[in-house]
């Protein structure tokens, strides 16, 4: 039997549970057949003033994250979607490899994640020197740096937000996030990457684009494209810029 809505594909999308950005976003960019099941890592609103804050919500996250994942496994999913960004750029490369590993291994599925995904998009693209926008503290931005440095990429530029909160990524508007982006692009700089999947930039990224001549990917609308493309899923679908448009 299949299931009457998700009959081609059902996903368990894991989202810190202050998260109010992915959910929408990733519902506008699914197609007909696929569904989307939300499984919320349970974390307080904590302040995030600091590196030590910040590095607190990671830890947050990590201690609460298999109890939403095992949550999500009882309705049969066939990819493990993690709508999630920092915890998987964090202490680089190779602990970023360790995380999609750990979780593949204990769910038996596939799993798309951020750090994965833009690297395979970046990688489409051909661009190696990133201007990079988070919503993090400083300590995000230098293990997002890592990550990509220990891909083979060079990060130009990055700029960090500085939310203050977790829920706060989420009021970030779009001048705030034009500013950001234009403050990361230069002649050097080949591609721009936005991090943190509370940041709702999925819609802007296209526009971006379009000013500036050059690839502006938006995590969540990576993360997505690459949770499709995994499964054999190869609709083309406007609105979103040209990884779910054209490849």
């Amino acid at each position: 039997m299949t299931d009457s809505l998700g009959w081609r594909k059902k996903f368990a999308v894991l989202i810190p549970s202050t998260n109010t950005s992915v959910q929408p976003e990733f519902e506008g960019m699914r197609p007909p057949g696929v569904t989307n099941h939300i499984s919320r890592i349970r974390i307080p609103n904590i302040p995030l003033n600091n590196d030590a804050d910040f590095s607190r919500l990671i830890q947050l996250i990590a201690g609460a994250q298999m109890e939403a994942v095992d949550s999500a496994m009882s309705c049969e999913p066939d990819l493990l979607v993690l709508g999630i960004s920092a915890e998987t750029f964090w202490d680089g490369y190779a602990a970023s490899k360790k995380l999609k590993a750990e979780l593949e291994a204990h769910t038996g599925l596939g799993v798309s994640m951020g750090s994965d995904a833009v690297e395979n998009a970046l990688k489409l693209y051909g661009a190696k020197r990133l201007g990079v926008v988070t919503p993090y503290q400083p300590v995000g931005d230098r293990n997002v740096a890592r990550y990509f440095t220990e891909a083979g990429f060079e990060v130009a530029k990055i700029h960090g937000l500085k939310c203050n909160s977790p829920v706060a990524i989420a009021h970030v508007g779009e001048a705030e996030l034009r500013d950001a982006i234009q403050a990361v692009d230069g002649p050097e700089v080949e591609a721009i990457v936005q991090v943190g999947t509370n940041l709702a930039m999925a819609r802007l990224a296209p526009e971006a684009e379009r000013w500036l001549g050059k690839p502006v990917i938006a995590i969540n609308t990576a993360i997505y494209w690459h949770a499709l493309r995994s499964v054999g899923i190869t609709d083309k679908i406007s609105g979103w810029g040209p990884l779910l448009e054209r490849h």
